[in-house]
C-alpha cells in the first residue's frame, strides 16, 4: 500500500466530515451489510461514522474504520 494512496483517502474523508454516506461492509462469507450514517470525525489512522438505526430498540451506533479498510475495499462508502 503507497503512502501517497493512504494519504489520498485521508484527505478525501477528513473534506466529507459531516456528510451523510451509504457503507457497504464487506462481513465475510458473502455477507453484506448496508447502512446509512455521517461521517464525524477523521483521526490520523482511522475515522467515525454515526450510524442511527430508525428502530427505536437499537440505540445509535458510533463505528471506527481504518483507511486501510476503504484502500482493501473491506468498506466501501458512497455520498448520499
Amino acid at each position: 500500500m503507497e503512502q501517497a494512496e493512504y494519504n489520498k483517502v485521508r484527505y478525501s474523508i477528513k473534506q466529507h466530515c459531516g456528510n451523510k454516506v451509504m457503507i457497504q461492509l464487506d462481513r465475510g462469507r458473502n455477507k453484506v451489510d448496508i447502512q446509512e450514517g455521517i461521517i464525524k470525525e477523521a483521526y490520523p489512522s482511522v475515522f467515525t461514522v454515526l450510524v442511527s438505526d430508525d428502530d427505536e430498540d437499537h440505540p445509535d451506533q458510533l463505528l471506527s474504520f481504518s483507511y486501510k479498510d476503504v484502500i482493501t475495499k473491506e468498506i466501501r462508502m458512497k455520498l448520499c
